[in-house]
């Protein structure tokens, strides 16, 4: 009993820790938008906002990645296709296909396709591991995604607003729910070996990073220098937060919080948690976009994005009840080893058989 104790004081501590990495992360993320709008503003085009963004985080997490962790260029390289597919996927195509989206969409409800992740990551996982979720975790993420919804504003006064039916936008933001999906499991996946047996040959969460950042960087910005996607830089100064500043902030800003700073945390955290539960924590990365913009743009928070907001709380409180009931019920669940034939014959002397024996311990 003193056993299970402990261990499951270890499961809840490595909960915790994971949950406040995650919420870091999406916290972090949730600044980009402001950052990002101040540049466009400024008459940035929005490849050249993404360019300068994946850059500055690519260069800042290789500066603290020569220090934390030395050697991580040939760790990298060891592991180069994971690096390459993650900066190629999580970072490149999600920031690729959600602005196309917007070209083609609003942008709530470009933001809403593209957080169906958590239910293309439920879908995912419930689809290849054969392990069905349970009914509250599925009632969580559909009363969270419900929630966005509403913080988003397309469900208004008149029902359904902002609505485009451009399939082509539509496409884009699916690609982009996708590569949002991609991240939660990919960052699952690489950073869960640095807690494992084989965690010396593990992908380190920085490593991971900063090399995802780079491949990033490199993907987005030849996409402009070829001519796919427009590529305007400006030196005109920038409005953060009602303060007239230079370019430079925001572009430093951009690249350290919802750069750098979120994809390791966003690594370390979901590594932490379950992949599924970890999207949904996600989706707080749009009620920490509305504080931030209420913060720095003077974007005003409505009743209903406040109602929104609440619902997505009660999502996730609803989707980890359903999540803790699974873990009790896989812990609680022994299979007993197969016991010779002496430990099912009754002890003679008294003393309680080998079986016995280990059922008391």
């Amino acid at each position: 009993m003193a056993a299970l104790a402990t261990t499951q004081r270890a499961r809840a501590d490595h909960f915790r820790v994971g949950l406040l990495f995650a919420i870091g992360s999406a916290f972090a993320f949730g600044c980009s938008g402001p950052f990002g709008k101040a540049l466009m503003g400024a008459g940035w085009s929005p490849t050249a906002a993404v360019s300068a963004r994946l850059a500055g985080g690519a260069l800042a997490m290789a500066v603290f990645a020569t220090f934390a962790r030395p050697g991580w260029l040939s760790e990298a390289r060891r592991h180069a296709r994971t690096v390459a597919l993650y900066g190629l996927v999580p970072i490149a195509g999600a920031q690729l296909f959600y602005y196309n989206a917007v070209a083609h969409l609003s942008v709530g409800v470009a933001l809403l396709l593209e957080y169906t992740s958590p239910l293309l990551v439920v879908g995912w996982l419930w689809a290849t591991t054969r392990n069905r979720p349970t009914n509250l975790t599925l009632g969580g993420v559909l009363l969270a995604v419900a929630g966005i919804v509403l913080v988003l504003g397309i469900v208004g006064p008149r029902g359904l607003s902002g609505v485009d039916l451009d399939l082509v936008g539509v496409g884009w933001g699916l690609a982009a729910g996708v590569c949002a999906a991609c991240y939660f499991l990919m960052s699952e996946k690489a950073g869960g070996h640095v807690h494992g047996a084989d965690a010396e040959d593990g992908l380190h969460p920085i490593t991971l990073a900063a090399g995802g950042l780079i491949v990033g960087a490199v993907a987005v910005a030849m996409l402009g220098v070829l001519g796919v996607m427009p590529l305007r830089f400006t030196a005109n100064d920038t409005v953060v937060a009602g303060w007239t500043t230079s370019w430079v902030v925001p572009v430093i800003a951009i690249a350290l919080i919802p750069t750098a700073i979120a994809y390791t945390l966003g690594i370390v955290g979901i590594a932490r948690l379950r992949p599924r539960f970890a999207s949904l924590v996600g989706l707080s990365e749009v009620l920490f976009a509305v504080l931030a913009a209420w913060m720095l743009l003077g974007e005003a928070v409505t009743a209903t994005q406040a109602v929104g907001g609440a619902i997505v709380l009660a999502g996730l409180a609803l989707a980890r009840q359903g999540d803790r009931g699974q873990e009790l019920s896989q812990a609680n669940t022994v299979t007993w080893p197969d016991a010779p034939v002496t430990d099912l014959t009754p002890a003679t002397s008294g003393e309680p058989s080998s079986r016995s024996a280990n059922i008391v311990a």
